[in-house]
């Protein structure tokens, strides 16, 4: 996301512009004298008639190779192709272009708290944000591994819920390998890094929302009847889950 600041015209040039507009005023003027009376009986409505606002430009659907050159500067913690080496910060490979999207537009508007994001999407504009969603979709998420012991009961979890606390099998908004629903905006979460799972789940759980909307508050409420043990372990299960077009099968 590197972007080059606009320039400032020199105070001499600026100068000299505005010397040949005044200039050129005052010898309009002269000119004009022996039309006034003409002019003046012109309606004074046509006079003040408003400008005519400028249509801005629409938006497109994301370019992936201008994304590429914008998602340099993400790669210092999401990876050049999407896959963080650091776990507290999220994979983007495969992530839907519709889910970065919100994501970032959250982050400029401050729905979405998060001091390092805010800065970074800040100078964005909305096409910046649909070509950056391209790119990053189509890269291909590196597979993780989970933690045998923890694998029974985030399966469970994930598979199925836990219908006596209310809470709802995770594949239903997901998918069944975690590729996720771009349509409905719910996120790709195969092989996500459990670190950054734990943590997000564990802020929700505690009370954290990314928005106001009803959207945005789906996972707060489902967090919140997950207790440490299930968060480890949907956590531990998610980033050993693989997408269905992966060599490895859905099992982590």
């Amino acid at each position: 996301m590197s972007f080059r600041s606009a320039g400032f015209r020199p105070a001499v040039l600026g100068a000299a512009v505005a010397l040949a507009l005044v200039l050129s005023g005052t010898a309009l003027a002269q000119d004009a004298q022996p039309a006034a009376a003409a002019t003046a009986a012109q309606p004074a409505a046509a006079a003040a008639a408003p400008a005519v606002a400028a249509t801005p430009a629409a938006v497109k659907p994301g370019d992936a190779t201008a994304g590429q050159a914008k998602a340099a500067v993400c790669g210092a913690c999401h990876g050049m192709d999407g896959n963080s080496a650091d776990a507290q910060y999220p994979k983007l490979a495969g992530q839907s272009e519709q889910y970065i999207v919100r994501q970032l537009t959250d982050f400029k508007s401050g729905k979405r708290q998060n001091p390092i994001m805010m800065g970074m999407a800040a100078p964005l504009s909305e096409q910046d944000m649909h070509d950056l969603g391209a790119y990053f979709s189509t890269k291909k998420p590196l597979p993780g591994v989970a933690d045998q012991a923890l694998v029974e009961h985030g399966e469970k979890l994930y598979r199925q819920g836990d219908s006596s606390r209310d809470i709802p099998a995770c594949m239903a908004c997901h998918s069944i390998d975690g590729s996720g629903n771009p349509g409905a905006m719910y996120p790709h979460l195969a092989g996500q890094h459990a670190q950054y799972v734990e943590a997000t789940l564990k802020a929700w759980h505690d009370g954290t929302t990314w928005g106001d909307d009803a959207h945005a508050k789906i996972m707060p409420s489902i967090a919140a009847k997950l207790d440490s043990k299930d968060i480890a372990a949907l956590a531990s299960y998610i980033e050993g889950l693989h997408s269905a077009d992966a060599e490895s099968t859905t099992q982590p």
